[in-house]
């Protein structure tokens, strides 16, 4: 670890703690230990979505929506502003599986849905948006840009008076 950054007093600062002789380095991330002292990893710290009813976390989130047989991907990303932020989660299907049709896509939401409600950590989400194909951070080309994805998803709520 780095004992700062270059001529970067403020990220300094912010990212790197002293311990005596020991440097930290604050990486963002969240995650908790459980009652066995497993970790569990929930995602970035920034890309949580704060609602009224608590933080919702992306890594735990995702996973429930990621078990669908057409799922690709999907991303948690928050719609209007914390700590108001109404849940909407984006899916990216397995190619060949973006549906076609209303009929299609009315079917894919309500398997999603129905995945949603059976987890108290997805229970609150009711919208679902599909796009074919998630913007990524360009620095390690597989990282969800959910910055961009946000974005997208608050117009398109918008736009379709979801």
């Amino acid at each position: 670890v780095t004992l700062s950054y270059y001529k970067q007093k403020k990220a300094t600062d912010l990212h790197k703690i002293f311990d005596g002789q020991t440097i930290w380095h604050r990486i963002g991330d969240v995650g908790y230990l459980d009652e066995k002292g497993r970790f569990w990893f929930c995602g970035r710290k920034a890309h949580r979505v704060i609602t009224p009813q608590g933080p919702m976390f992306t890594v735990p989130c995702e996973a429930i929506f990621n078990q669908h047989k057409k799922v690709f991907r999907s991303a948690l990303v928050g719609l209007g502003s914390a700590p108001s932020q109404k849940p909407a989660i984006i899916i990216e299907p397995h190619q060949g599986k973006m549906p076609k049709d209303k009929k299609e896509k009315n079917l894919f939401i309500k398997e999603l849905l129905e995945l949603s409600k059976k987890n108290p950590l997805t229970q609150s989400i009711e919208i679902i948006l599909f796009h074919p194909s998630f913007p990524v951070d360009i620095r390690h080309n597989v990282k969800i840009f959910r910055e961009k994805l946000a974005v997208w998803a608050q117009r398109e709520v918008k736009r379709k008076k979801i």
